[in-house]
């Protein structure tokens, strides 16, 4: 039986957007609120990756903060494979317009992420010791860790919204 983890990355440290991106408000509702419904949709559990959050189950980057969305997945990963869970469905905490069948759209062989929001992603948790070793020696960028595990990039129907400055929740 396949276990899916939803990860919210939420660790960034919001400059451009010059507030807690995850408390901005998208159609009257939290960023991390609507991101963390979307993956309640298609997941047997969710964390947020990379800060405490009241009313979530809340996990630290790994091995370290400061390492990007590559720090919240690593976390995700390891937290999921103490678990029992097979996968993790990872997207960050600005990308308020999920689909509700986001895992049947990136499910197959492998890793998978979507072709323009790359930390929007399913991963299997054997991927784990492999972004451990490319953490280790230095990488940083989430589509190189991609490219080195093979994931298909996806492209969905539409665009994911990325929320970078207030003015994109208009």
């Amino acid at each position: 039986m396949t276990r899916l983890l939803g990860a919210i990355l939420a660790g960034g440290q919001a400059r451009r957007f010059g507030s807690d991106k995850a408390q901005a408000l998208y159609q009257g509702e939290r960023l991390i609120d609507r991101v963390a419904a979307a993956l309640a949709a298609q997941c047997d559990g969710v964390v947020v990756c990379g800060r405490d959050e009241p009313g979530f189950a809340c996990i630290p980057d790994w091995p370290e903060t400061g390492l990007g969305p590559l720090g919240g997945l690593a976390a995700a990963l390891r937290h999921a494979e103490a678990l029992g869970f097979n996968h993790v469905l990872s997207a960050g905490v600005d990308v308020p317009d999920l689909p509700r069948d986001l895992a049947t759209s990136l499910a197959g062989e492998g890793a998978a992420i979507v072709e323009s929001q790359p930390v929007v992603g399913l991963w299997p948790v054997e991927a784990a010791p492999l972004l451990d070793a490319f953490l280790e020696g230095g990488g940083r960028s989430l589509y190189r860790f991609a490219d080195h595990v093979g994931a298909r990039r996806v492209e969905l129907p539409r665009a994911l919204m990325n929320v970078n400055f207030p003015e994109d929740l208009v």
